[in-house]
């Protein structure tokens, strides 16, 4: 059972790029009623129903300051701020394991800890106060519940020749969640080269590459796929609106389903434009009151130890983790390795 509490986000306004352009070092004054957002999808609620949503919500009330909002998959997020390094468009940085900690290493997050980060676990927190997880979760998959009567146990059954042109996962190295795909692999088969040759031979059914795990289950709850990897909290909080989804863990044939925790983890961007509106949102969704609406509003699991959930999701949630073993990625060998296994995948897949 999580020693967290969930939760989901939304976003206010999803605006073009070239309306981010205002927000450029250049053109915004530091004191202008603004933070922008660059995030990771799963937080944002698919009708305006999200954590973000309530959060970004409640924050431009409380404090006059409009949050714009730009979402896409941990790694896109990330090469975004990269290449906006000279003239940085974010303030607030949210992305998954392990690329929160390559953008650290890349010199775009500036250290800063947010009120009540004193709560979150060291596990959950760079050593250096340049992130902090915001919203606790754990990478899943899900399946079509509506054509498969009861959901798959094993990686194995996923090779199956029912599941050709119905599976899908999104690609590692882009997404988050894509990423995880190889991580818990190289854990459940003891290794890179077991793993990738297993991903090697279920690249038969896979339907090809996908930039954002958020799209893949609106596919699964219409049954144009019968499985799709995702996380716990996103998924959790799409099956309000998709009855089709069901959650769960693949195991290695005759061993335990298996996951591990992949965060939202935020940080304030090197020389963000704005850098005492992304300090107040940080401390903002921080903040007790945020982190209690994490798992009634989101299905999420709250980053603060001392935030703890009794509402109805939050004991679903808890139903739902039962059984399966958690274990702890080394992300420092994964953050110095991860283009080799992506490399690695890409050689064993074709891709």
């Amino acid at each position: 059972m999580p020693r967290n509490t969930l939760k989901l986000a939304v976003a206010l306004t999803l605006l073009a790029a070239p309306a981010l352009s205002a927000c450029g070092t250049g053109s915004a004054s530091s004191d202008e009623k603004v933070v922008t957002v660059y995030s990771a999808d799963g937080l944002k609620g698919e009708n305006g129903d999200g954590w973000y949503d309530r959060v970004f919500k409640d924050f431009e009330k409380q404090t006059g300051i409009k949050v714009e909002y730009v979402e896409g998959g941990s790694g896109e997020m990330v090469q975004r701020a990269v290449r906006e390094k000279g003239n940085p468009q974010a303030d607030v940085l949210v992305t998954l394991p392990p690329f929160i900690q390559q953008a650290d290493g890349k010199g775009l997050l500036q250290k800063y800890a947010p009120k009540g980060s004193d709560q979150v676990s060291g596990a959950d927190k760079g050593a250096d106060a340049t992130w902090t997880s915001v919203v606790n979760n754990y990478f899943g998959f899900v399946y079509d519940k509506k054509e498969l009567k009861q959901a798959p146990t094993t990686w194995e059954e996923l090779l199956d020749g029912s599941y050709k042109n119905k599976l899908q996962y999104s690609t590692p190295g882009v997404a988050g969640d894509g990423t995880a795909v190889l991580i818990k692999a190289m854990h459940d088969f003891g290794g890179e080269k077991p793993a990738m040759d297993y991903l090697g031979r279920l690249q038969a059914n896979n339907v090809g590459p996908s930039a954002s795990t958020g799209k893949l289950a609106p596919k699964v709850d219409k049954g144009e796929l019968l499985v799709a990897n995702g996380d716990v909290q996103m998924n959790f909080a799409q099956a309000k609106t998709m009855p089709n989804l069901g959650i769960w863990f693949p195991a290695k044939e005759g061993g335990r389903p298996t996951t591990f925790a992949l965060p939202y983890a935020a940080g304030l961007v090197t020389d963000a434009p704005h850098t005492e509106n992304g300090r107040k949102l940080l401390d903002f969704m921080l903040s007790q009151g945020a982190q209690q609406q994490v798992s009634e509003i989101g299905g999420g699991f709250s980053a603060r130890q001392d935030v703890k959930a009794t509402d109805a999701n939050a004991v679903a949630l808890a139903g739902l983790m039962d059984g399966v073993e958690v274990f702890e990625p080394d992300w420092d060998d994964i953050d110095k390795n991860l283009t080799s296994y992506v490399d690695a995948w890409k050689s064993a897949t074709g891709s």
